[in-house]
């Protein structure tokens, strides 16, 4: 008997709530939301939730646990955070490999971390920490980022180590890997296939904006450019396992039906790379 594989889904957005849960113009195998839009509400909204929650598998994507911070961990946020994992019975939590707060200030930005041995060790016991008190392994996100700070190691070397020390798994947004590749002018390709790929949990695909010649903003606001798509079937066909995919639209969202195009493009490219033999229990 097949397998069935949750392959391409959206990111669950109040913007069109309504149309989506009318199930006419968009059909995603999952949803992500972000756990701190969704923690603690109530009204109308937790209603909106509850059915979509019923009618799809949830997915989560962290924005504040600001994981390469040097400020103590928000024990009280994490445990909200536990809470709704369980309540809607969230099959993947997900995080950047980022910090977005320092000395109590929250930046409202995802800001690099240091390629530094000293911020694999720090990191790498905090996600520690973080797995231990929600009882399950997260995915870290690869974040674009616009100038390397104080580096003494590569980047995906640093990746790597803090994959393999904190015993995480590995969230891949190819967008991000793509925006990298050009603004630091180096292979795509070779980055990727020197992760440690067995440990890919989840994919993120989104577009992004040229602002200059030499400079990609990574923006979720644009459709995903052909490279991109390329690039992306290049990644799934070096995964020793499928994972799930989400399409990333985070502004400038267009009508329903484009959003299916763009899913329906990443499913074939899926279906392509994946074969039934695959997939089969």
């Amino acid at each position: 008997m097949e397998n069935k594989i949750e392959h391409v889904g959206i990111g669950f957005r109040k913007d069109f709530a309504e149309e989506f849960l009318e199930g006419k113009n968009l059909a995603p195998s999952f949803v992500e939301v972000a756990p701190e839009n969704w923690m603690g509400i109530g009204g109308y909204w937790k209603k909106v939730f509850k059915q979509v929650a019923e009618k799809y598998p949830v997915y989560s994507h962290g924005l504040s646990l600001s994981i390469g911070s040097p400020d103590e961990l928000d024990w009280n946020f994490l445990a909200e955070v536990k809470n709704f994992l369980l309540e809607y019975n969230i099959k993947i939590y997900s995080e950047h490999l980022s910090y977005s707060k320092c000395d109590n200030a929250h930046l409202y930005d995802l800001l690099p971390i240091p390629f530094r041995w000293d911020a694999v060790a720090h990191i790498s016991q905090r996600i520690k920490e973080v797995q231990e008190f929600l009882e399950r392994k997260i995915a870290i996100e690869i974040v674009s980022y616009y100038t390397p700070v104080a580096a003494e190691m590569s980047e995906v070397e640093f990746i790597s180590s803090i994959v393999k020390e904190a015993d995480c798994n590995l969230l891949l947004d190819v967008n991000n890997i793509y925006v990298n590749a050009f603004n630091h002018n180096y292979d795509a390709k070779q980055f990727i296939e020197n992760l440690p790929l067995d440990k890919v949990e989840y994919i993120h695909m989104a577009g992004h904006e040229q602002v200059a010649p030499d400079l990609i903003i990574d923006t979720h606001s644009e459709p995903i450019i052909d490279p991109v798509y390329d690039l992306f079937d290049f990644t799934v066909r070096k995964l020793p396992n499928q994972v799930p995919v989400l399409l990333e639209r985070d502004f400038n969202i267009p009508e329903l039906h484009e959003l299916q195009t763009e899913l329906d493009r990443l499913e074939n490219i899926c279906k392509k790379a994946w074969t039934y033999e695959q997939s089969i229990a």
